[in-house]
């Protein structure tokens, strides 16, 4: 297949360039805490070995920051580093990355009577002096506040855009280009939907694909796949991260099944056109990474699959989230929610909280909620 690619300009991370001619970049996220240091450098050599161009890996406190330190020691591996609230964990972790990464919605938890636009400037400023790229990573889950407010409940790819179109303009004003954009969600239509929008405004921005939340293997992989094709076969997309929920001795499967979908789209071996089916049960779950609390949560979500297979051809989405910091608000969307603490799952019925119950409660009860989502879907 021939692509014509965007013309987005070239962005250096360490020593790894996208963008423009550059070839499509394939990252992944180590799943290790951060602070077990032998784990996390292990993981992040796996994901190198399979074909990962960039390794993420999250940074929430002083101590996975003082890790970081140790971790680029024994590898080799070009760096990208997670900023969660705490924008001001940068200046510790600058010098020892090649990348930041910061959510536009997570700059409000920190400091919140400091307007965004400082905070953005104090980044940009600490990423040029350490010769750090940036991305802005623009999350369904967790949207700027100010934009979720300027558009109706129903449309949540406006204020994606928006906030990516806000904060390229600021780092440009300030003259600050080494970045690239994200913008994910966990439906692959809305994925295709705001990076199409945000390329046909900012084609020259370089952008990283991605459908968060996408879930277990095989739909996980299926919805990755569909979004994908349709963006990079129109030229759309310079790195790119298939996110499933895996466990840890099989993270690399990530890269692997990245680099098989980027090869097949360019060899003309496209397997769907067709837009992602709203009319069947969806089930989305978040990659494993260092935010799980339990990494039983790998285990739930499977049973979650098994036990729901009888409700396949009912459009209800159940949303099954480890993650400590986006696992509250991102299964606030879905039908029914579990999010999974150190050891209890909270089910979640939309964004109203049902109850807590211990990993070997949960299903039964998530059965009963989800019977109830049918009968009310067929008595209408």
């Amino acid at each position: 297949m021939h692509i014509v690619r965007n013309p987005t300009r070239s962005v250096a991370i360490g020593k790894v360039t996208i963008g423009a001619h550059h070839p499509i970049v394939v990252q992944s996220m180590c799943a290790t805490r951060t602070q077990d240091i032998d784990a996390t450098v292990s993981q992040a050599n796996d994901l190198a070995a399979a074909g990962a161009g960039i390794v993420r890996i999250a940074i929430d406190n002083r101590k996975d920051a003082e890790a970081l330190t140790v971790i680029t020691q024994h590898t080799d591996v070009t760096l990208s580093v997670d900023l969660q609230e705490n924008y001001r964990m940068a200046e510790l972790v600058a010098p020892h990355v090649e990348k930041i990464r910061y959510n536009p919605g997570h700059l409000y938890h920190h400091e919140k009577h400091k307007p965004w636009q400082d905070k953005v400037r104090y980044l940009a400023d600490i990423a040029g002096a350490n010769d750090c790229a940036v991305r802005v990573g623009v999350n369904s889950g967790s949207v700027d506040p100010d934009k979720l407010g300027e558009y109706p409940a129903d449309d949540t790819v406006s204020p994606m855009v928006d906030s990516a179109l806000e904060h390229c303009d600021l780092l440009d004003a300030i003259g600050f280009r080494r970045y690239c954009v994200s913008l994910k969600d966990s439906n692959p239509n809305k994925v295709v939907t705001a990076n199409r929008r945000f390329a046909a405004q900012r084609p020259d921005v370089p952008l990283h694909l991605g459908v968060t939340e996408a879930g277990m293997p095989p739909d996980g992989v299926v919805k990755t796949r569909i979004a994908f094709e349709q963006l990079i076969g129109v030229g759309i997309g310079d790195t790119v991260r298939v996110s499933l929920t895996l466990p840890n001795v099989d993270k690399a499967d990530e890269v692997r099944v990245g680099h098989e979908i980027v090869n097949d789209i360019y060899a003309g071996r496209v397997r769907s056109v067709v837009r992602f089916d709203n009319e069947k049960l969806n089930i989305i779950s978040c990659p494993s990474c260092s935010r799980v609390e339990n990494e039983s949560f790998v285990e739930l979500a499977q049973k979650v699959k098994t036990l729901t297979d009888y409700a396949q051809n009912y459009a209800i989405t159940i949303a099954v989230m480890g993650c400590r910091v986006n696992g509250p608000g991102e299964t606030d969307d879905a039908d029914l929610g579990l999010w999974c603490g150190p050891k209890y799952v909270n089910l979640k019925r939309g964004p109203q909280k049902v109850g807590a119950y211990k990993y070997d409660e949960i299903l039964p009860r998530l059965k009963q909620e989800l019977d109830q989502l049918i009968a009310a879907k067929t008595n209408r």
